[in-house]
């Protein structure tokens, strides 16, 4: 009885434990969250965004492996390269860009010409300024977001090729197989997740323990 009692403290010390973690996790999570929401409303009358800016020459695919392989492919076929989704697959065998990290470093070894940087949990205001710097000097943003497949939410890989804010309006090539226009508000919600209401718990517990992000987006720049 007293091995089966101290068992038992053990045990409930355990749970304590894990849950006072998953509690730091969360809270964490939320903090974070409510520093990246912020009034970006100052865009639309700011001079340095009165022109559109956009890539020209993206062409979508539709995925067949990964959201992930597809965008480097997508961005690999613009930069005149021959990386594809197979490609990529017959070289791992498996998927290898499932996290923000592992995508960026992806990157970085497919296109040893550009510096590939993820930045993570930004201010609204700051993701769109990155994202119109990137298109104005030409070279589109890989994102990392909230998007439908089948009205299913998922977490997604897409490429941004325009943004007219004067016209409230962002481009993306999206690799489920179509190019999407949606209003620069839509776009803040998929990227910080709002539009994700009834994500699934360990997709929750993804975010809590970093292993997903939220308002992200990959700069990419010339060596």
């Amino acid at each position: 009885m007293k091995i089966l009692k101290k068992m038992l403290i053990i045990l409930l010390i355990i749970v304590a434990i894990l849950l006072l973690v998953i509690g730091i996790a969360f809270g964490i999570l939320k903090y974070k969250t409510n520093k990246i929401i912020d009034d970006y409303s100052d865009i639309y009358t700011n001079e340095k965004y009165k022109n559109p800016v956009k890539v020209e020459g993206i062409e979508v695919f539709k995925q067949d492996v990964s959201c992930g392989y597809a965008v480097i492919e997508m961005f690999s076929k613009w930069n005149n390269g021959s990386i594809t989704e197979q490609s990529l697959y017959d070289t791992y065998g498996k998927v290898v860009t499932s996290t923000g990290k592992a995508f960026e470093k992806e990157m970085n070894k497919q296109f040893p010409e550009y510096k590939t940087t993820m930045h993570k949990y930004l201010r609204s205001e700051d993701l769109i300024d990155k994202i119109y710097t990137s298109l104005s000097k030409g070279i589109p943003v890989p994102v990392e977001w909230a998007a439908k497949y089948e009205d299913e939410w998922t977490l997604h890989y897409s490429l941004i090729t325009e943004l007219d804010i004067p016209n409230d309006k962002v481009t993306i090539a999206n690799p489920y197989g179509y190019t999407e226009e949606i209003t620069i508000k839509e776009f803040i919600n998929r990227t910080n997740f709002k539009s994700y209401e009834k994500m699934p718990l360990f997709l929750k517990f993804g975010f809590a323990f970093g292993f997903f992000e939220k308002n992200t987006i990959y700069i990419i720049e010339e060596k």
